[in-house]
C-alpha cells in the first residue's frame, strides 16, 4: 500500500559539497533524535509521510519544493546512517545506485543479524514495489530513484520517484511495511495522476485479476487461449474506480508561494530562550531554527501539513526564503547532537529544553 504520493516540479543542478556534509549531519541527528524518544518504526512512519519528509527536506536547507528534494535529501540520510550504528539504514539511491538496492540490503541484512529469509522478503519487497510503480502502473513517470530504508527488526519504508518528461514534474512515491498486504492486488490506497487524454492502465485492480493471469499464461503456454480474455472490461484503467477510493495522502507544492507574509506568519522574538536552551550566545533566529528543528521532531501530522514553512530553519540552497546561514546550521547541529548524546547518559535536559521548543 502506496501511503502517499508527491508532485514536485523538475529541477536541474546539484548539490553544493559544504551543504551536503551539513545535510547528512543534520539528518543524522534527527533520526538519532527520534529514535530517542519514539522508535525506529517511527522514523520509517515519518519518512513514509510525503508532508513530513517534504518538510524534513526544508530543514536540511534543500530546495523547498523541487524534484532534487528527494534523491538529495535520501542521499544525505544514507550517508549520514552509514556506520552509524542506530539499527536503521538505506539502500539504494538515484540512477545506477538504485540497482545496487538488492545486494545493499543484503549487507544490511547481515550487519542487524536479519535471517536469510526476511533478508529475502525485504529483498523482494524491493524489487516489487519498484515493479509496480514503473510497469503495473502506466502513469507516464519512469523511475529514475529508488531508495529502502531497512531497520533492525526488518521493517522497511520505500522512498522512489519518477519523472514524467512532457509534464517536466516528478512524481515521489512512498510505502511502508507496515501497510502492504499484496503488492499486486490493489496496493495502493489512492493513485493521482495529471488528466491526458487517454486513461492510465492499472494491472494492479481487483478488475484485472484475468489480465495479470492471463499475462502468466503468456509466457508459460500457447497463446491462443488468451483469446477468451481479450474483452473491454477484463482490466480496468485509472478512470472510475468501483468504489470511492480511500483518502491518500497527496502533497501538491506550489510553484510560488508570497515567502514576506509567510515569515510574517511564522516569525518571533522569544523571550527567555537562554534559560530554556540553557545555552547562552543564541540569537532569535538560530532559536527558531531549533523550534522548527523541534516541531519537526516531536509535531504532528498537522503541524507538518505546511512543509514550506520550515525553509525557514536554515535557509535553502538557491537563495529561497533565504541563503543559507552556515553559522546557524551547524549550531543547529552542534545544539542537537549535544542533547542526544546527553540523552544517551540518561541526561535528557537539553533534549527536554528543545521539546519545550514547539511552544514557541
Amino acid at each position: 500500500m502506496r501511503t502517499g504520493i508527491a508532485n514536485l516540479p523538475l529541477h536541474y543542478g546539484t548539490c553544493p559539497p559544504w551543504l551536503f556534509e551539513r545535510m547528512h549531519k543534520l539528518s543524522k541527528a534527527i533520526i538519532a533524535a527520534i529514535l530517542v524518544d519514539y522508535s525506529s518504526d517511527e522514523v520509517l512512519r515519518r519518512l513514509a509521510d510525503p508532508f513530513w519528509f517534504q518538510a524534513f527536506g526544508n530543514v536540511l536547507g534543500f530546495d523547498w519544493h523541487s524534484s532534487g528534494i528527494s534523491t538529495t535529501v535520501m542521499a544525505s540520510v544514507k550517508e549520514g546512517l552509514r556506520n552509524a550504528d542506530l539499527g536503521i539504514g538505506v539502500a539504494g539511491g538515484k540512477g545506477k545506485t538504485s540497482c545496487k538496492a538488492p545486494e545493499q540490503i543484503q549487507l544490511l541484512g547481515e550487519q542487524f543479524s536479519l535471517s536469510d529469509s526476511k533478508t529475502g522478503e525485504v529483498v523482494y519487497a524491493s524489487r516489487l514495489s519498484s515493479k509496480v510503480d514503473n510497469s503495473a502502473v502506466r502513469d507516464d513517470y519512469s523511475l529514475y530513484m529508488h531508495s529502502l530504508v531497512l531497520t533492525e527488526k526488518g521493517k522497511w519504508t520505500v522512498i522512489q520517484q519518477g519523472l514524467n518528461d512532457k509534464s517536466q514534474y516528478a512524481r515521489r512515491y512512498h510505502w511502508l511495511s507496515d501497510s502492504v498486504k499484496d503488492f499486486v492486488n490493489e496496493p495502493h490506497e489512492a493513485i493521482c495522476c495529471d488528466a491526458r487524454g487517454s486513461r492510465v492502465l492499472n494491472l494492479t485492480a481487483k478488475q484485472s485479476k484475468e489480465t495479470r493471469s492471463s499475462s502468466v499464461d503468456l509466457v508459460k503456454d500457447n497463446p491462443e487461449h488468451l483469446r477468451r480474455y481479450f474483452k473491454p472490461k477484463s482490466q480496468s484503467t485509472l478512470g472510475p474506480f468501483p468504489r470511492p477510493a480511500p483518502k491518500v495522502k497527496t502533497l501538491d507544492m506550489p510553484q510560488r508561494i508570497n515567502w514576506k507574509a509567510l515569515e510574517a506568519a511564522y516569525e518571533f522574538q522569544p523571550r527567555n530562550y537562554e534559560e530554556l536552551l540553557l545555552t547562552r550566545g543564541l540569537g532569535p533566529k538560530t532559536v527558531r531554527a531549533l523550534a522548527l528543528i523541534s516541531e519537526l521532531i516531536y509535531g504532528t501530522e498537522p503541524s507538518w501539513s505546511d512543509p514550506a514553512k520550515f525553509a525557514f530553519a536554515v535557509g535553502g540552497k538557491d537563495g529561497v526564503p533565504y541563503s543559507v546561514n552556515k553559522e546557524r546550521y551547524d549550531k543547529s547541529i552542534q545544539i542537537l547532537q549535544d542533547a542526544i548524546d546527553s540523552a544517551k547518559i540518561n541526561n535528557k535536559e537539553k533534549l527536554e529544553a528543545l521539546r519545550r521548543l514547539r511552544s514557541f
